[in-house]
């Protein structure tokens, strides 16, 4: 199988993609070997080994951004959790896409396949801009780092999305025949993203951490993302073929590029520490007693002030004035207790 610039007419023979419908002809592009179709209450439902990736990969997505939300000082840990909460929506969306629920003849099945297809152009636009988080050109967590990241997103998401419901309808110079647009967002773009946060997060690790584990989470990374490019684009019909349509390629895409976003986290989680003193955990914080009225009388950093008058120790002075005894046994005047015989003062 080749791939040509600007074509999905060898893509879509080997992959069923989501877009392949909508594209090519009138009709769409089929695939020449699909994973086969269960019948759950009368309802056709297509790919169900890939639909149930996507479920497994939303619960590990929530599991990561639970995780990462609990990282409360952690470097750039707003602007990652958008990757993964939009990684979320594309399984989710992916779904219904599919597995057939929003059926292809739909009228709606071109918008929610545009929509599709700019929320991935804008992941990996948000995953391209987390490569960068690290160098702190601005700092995280910021208005202005978070701002540049939704605003960066969203103009992806929006160019994207013309682009496609563009040429899935054929107005504004588009044309499904011809979407050399398409071709560009959908399978150039998510590459130029993928090489580019790999070899800028190889700099980061090399210029600024001491320690090189990280490396094997990149390298992991990035043998998972190449490896669903591969199965699904190359090999796509000899595994539909060899397991008799119980699964085709697209279930390994997506069960490889969940492995790399699992990757991502565990690469981010690797290189970043909590600030202890500022984070807020589960655990009880033993703290240490400084207050020598709270000091037990064992400690004797503090020992207790015991040696009063009373007790025959020195007296205490009065602020600015005489000290206990000065005041209350003068010799001019006496203010004692009890009052002498005579009585008064």
């Amino acid at each position: 199988m080749g791939i040509q610039f600007g074509s999905f007419n060898n893509i879509c023979t080997t992959a069923a993609l989501v877009i392949c419908p909508l594209i090519g002809t009138n009709q769409g592009i089929e695939p020449t070997c699909y994973s086969r179709n269960v019948d759950v209450g009368g309802t056709l439902i297509f790919q169900p080994s890939t639909a149930f990736v996507h479920i497994v990969a939303i619960i590990m997505t929530i599991i990561m951004i639970v995780h990462i939300r609990s990282k409360y000082t952690a470097v750039g840990r707003k602007e990652i959790v958008m990757f993964f909460w939009m990684y979320a929506v594309i399984e989710l969306l992916a779904i219904f896409l599919d597995s057939g629920i929003i059926p292809t003849a739909n009228v709606s099945y071109p918008w929610f396949a545009a929509v599709y297809t700019g929320l991935v152009a804008a992941t990996y636009c948000c995953l391209l801009i987390n490569g960068f988080v690290g160098f702190q050109f601005a700092e995280d967590g910021t208005p202005l780092s978070l701002w540049f990241l939704r605003i960066s997103c969203l103009s992806v998401f929006a160019i994207s999305f013309f682009v496609a419901i563009a040429t899935f309808k054929k107005f504004a110079g588009f044309d499904y025949a011809k979407p050399i647009g398409l071709w560009i967002i959908y399978i150039l773009w998510p590459v130029i993203c993928a090489v580019i946060y790999v070899v800028s997060q190889l700099v980061l690790v090399f210029r600024t951490l001491d320690d090189r584990w990280p490396i094997g989470d990149i390298v992991f990374g990035a043998a998972f993302f190449t490896i669903a490019q591969v199965l699904l684009f190359a090999f796509s019909v000899t595994i539909c073929d060899a397991i008799k349509h119980y699964i085709d390629g697209l279930f390994f895409f997506t069960l490889c590029t969940l492995l790399s976003v699992m990757m991502v986290y565990k690469y981010w989680d690797s290189i970043t520490r909590e600030d202890l003193e500022f984070s807020v955990g589960s655990k009880a914080t033993v703290w240490e007693v400084k207050d020598p009225l709270l000091a037990g009388s064992g400690n004797t950093e503090f020992d207790e002030d015991t040696a009063s008058n009373y007790h025959g120790g020195t007296p205490g002075s009065l602020v600015g004035g005489y000290s206990g005894q000065q005041l209350y046994q003068k010799q001019a005047y006496y203010r004692g207790y009890p009052p002498p015989a005579g009585g008064g003062y």
